[in-house]
């Protein structure tokens, strides 16, 4: 049986969990995250809904803040 990819939307809200889970492991806020991403923080909570998808870059700067 093959594996199911996940479709686009769907790839932006696992990622977007995923993003939250190391956020709030680290105790940050979006507030602060935002500051260190140079966005507010209602988008971060974009990020987080998977309403937005990051570049790859912005992902790659979101895994440095994090620490991942």
């Amino acid at each position: 049986m093959k594996k199911r990819v996940p479709v686009a939307g769907e790839l932006d809200k696992i990622i977007g969990q995923r993003i939250r889970s190391f956020r709030l492991a680290k105790g940050m806020s979006q507030e602060e995250l935002g500051i260190q991403l140079g966005v507010t923080f209602q988008q971060v909570q974009k990020y987080e809904n998977g309403k937005n998808r990051l570049s790859g870059s912005r992902l790659i700067t979101v895994a440095k803040v994090l620490g991942t």
